[in-house]
């Protein structure tokens, strides 16, 4: 059931009914000018990634600040995307089954599909989805470079799948993807770099041998929020694929800077609006927001602005609140903006986004691709 917006333009935000997903839109616009200003200089190319959004406004949003378009990681993302007028889409993952494949090319129609592939038997299926729907498909063959999740082994093995594309009537090799999904989160900046040196000797090596082959290879991509700058400084990646980055999360902000400080390139945009349901304990305050408002595979959120106020378990429908008996804690009926410790999974339990400037509501938009499971 489409849930009701919990607001309308207009409303203070101390009047919206939680919980709610609230974007800071002064927050938001700040980092999609900061990743766009970063990468201009360098000719690196931002394919930015929708699985955090799940919405066709962001995605044009990104596109106005020179983004060249969006990576999802399933077709029915691809769709919402599609439809909602976004022209040039990577499905960064692989897709099986034959209804997908099928789906996946009448999107071709379009928009420019890209889709990776790791194996023999999804570049021959692939072929004949294009071909039944008299499409091009683009196809970049993913290589393992380092996450030991998909992807073939750099290299000849990877050589020898573009050449499998390559001979495929309704298929163009696009290039390849290397990226290294847990790096994002390696908290200092010497393991993180060490990681994508490891996966940008594999790009390489990978990229040479086509070379020799003689297949070119326009793209090279991968690099997330948290290592997108190892890559960008490779020189072997031209286009990165970062998501998080416009709204942050609790995990991204324990990732650490040169200095050991938190690194703060990118502002803290998205939060959880939740309102204190009980205060009937000393030192505890009961929210309205528990599993169901908020993704915890990555930790506990954080109260914004309120590190002594520390939300420490939650259940279906409650989040718990603990703080000094002795001192003064928030008020029944009181709101409270919470920091979600995995941003693109709790962007996923909502229908609206709220955006808010300066204590007023200014807008609200679909997470459109909310659910987008196939």
């Amino acid at each position: 059931m489409l849930q009701a917006p919990p607001a309308v333009p207009g409303m203070s935000e101390s009047e919206i009914d939680t919980p709610a997903l609230l974007i800071d839109l002064d927050a938001l616009e700040a980092n999609l000018d900061t990743m766009a200003a970063i990468l201009a200089p360098t000719g690196v190319r931002l394919r930015a990634h929708a699985k955090t959004h799940k919405s066709p406004v962001i995605a044009h949003l990104q596109a106005a600040r020179g983004a060249i378009g969006q990576c999802v990681q399933k077709v029915a993302e691809a769709e919402v995307l599609a439809w909602g007028g976004v022209r040039d889409i990577l499905v960064s993952n692989e897709v099986v089954g034959a209804s997908k494949l099928a789906r996946l090319a009448a999107l071709a129609r379009i928009a420019t599909i890209s889709v990776c592939v790791d194996a023999d038997e999804q570049v021959a299926a692939l072929e004949a989805a294009a071909a039944g729907a008299r499409v091009t498909l683009t196809v970049l063959v993913e290589i393992d470079a380092g996450g030991a999740r998909c992807g073939v082994a750099p290299g000849t093995a990877a050589v020898a799948l573009a050449r499998r594309v390559v001979a495929s009537p309704h298929l163009r090799f696009g290039g390849i993807q290397a990226y290294h999904g847990s790096a994002q989160h390696l908290r200092t900046v010497a393991e993180r770099r060490a990681a994508i040196a490891h996966a940008s000797a594999s790009a390489e090596q990978t990229v040479a041998l086509l070379r020799e082959a003689g297949i070119a290879c326009p793209v090279v991509a991968g690099g997330g929020t948290g290592t997108f700058a190892c890559e960008m400084a490779s020189g072997i990646y031209n286009e990165i694929q970062a998501g998080s980055y416009i709204f942050m999360d609790a995990d991204y902000g324990r990732n650490l800077d040169e200095s050991g400080a938190p690194v703060s390139m990118f502002r803290q945009s998205l939060f959880v609006l939740a309102t204190v349901m009980s205060a009937a304990r000393p030192g505890v305050a009961v929210l309205d927001a528990g599993h169901k408002a908020l993704a915890v595979d990555s930790g506990l959120p954080l109260v914004w602005q309120h590190p002594e106020w520390q939300y420490i378990d939650a259940s279906d429908e409650h989040g718990k609140l603990a703080f000094d008996p002795n001192t003064q804690g928030p008020a029944l009926g009181s709101k409270l903006r919470l920091v979600p410790g995995h941003c693109d999974p709790t962007v996923d339990r909502y229908d609206w986004y709220v955006g808010v400037r300066s204590g007023r509501v200014e807008c609200l938009w679909p997470v459109a691709a909310r659910g987008a499971l196939t």
